[in-house]
């Protein structure tokens, strides 16, 4: 008797060793979850560091009038009214920014073409 008793408790014991170390949520099920949160660790790393900058800026933003004027400068291409516009031939630059330095630059005043002098 407690020989079968012993050999049913060794299969039971075996069984659930299976399960833990082969089975469905396992051992090696767990191995392979702890190697793709490692690579998603890996791979938020770069976007963790863009929200800080994003965080830090939308902060400067919201505080500074710095940071509004040169977003302006940089992204809308806008001037002051205290600065000049020069064109430099042959360096390109966006055509919409063309278009929106095209309000702010005025025209000398040049002598009219009816004049008869």
């Amino acid at each position: 008797m407690h020989k079968w008793l012993t050999v049913a408790l060794l299969a039971v014991l075996g069984l659930l060793q299976y399960q833990l170390w082969l089975g469905n949520g396992g051992w090696e099920d767990l191995q392979l979850v702890e190697e793709r949160v490692a690579v998603q660790e890996a791979a938020n790393v770069p976007m963790r560091e863009r929200n800080a900058r994003l965080a830090a800026e939308v902060t400067d933003l919201k505080t500074g009038l710095d940071a509004i004027e040169e977003r302006a400068r940089s992204d809308m291409g806008m001037v002051r009214s205290d600065e000049q516009f020069f064109w430099v031939p042959g360096v390109a630059i966006e055509a919409e920014l063309v278009g929106i330095n095209a309000g702010l630059v005025t025209q000398p005043n040049l002598p009219s073409e009816d004049t008869n002098e």
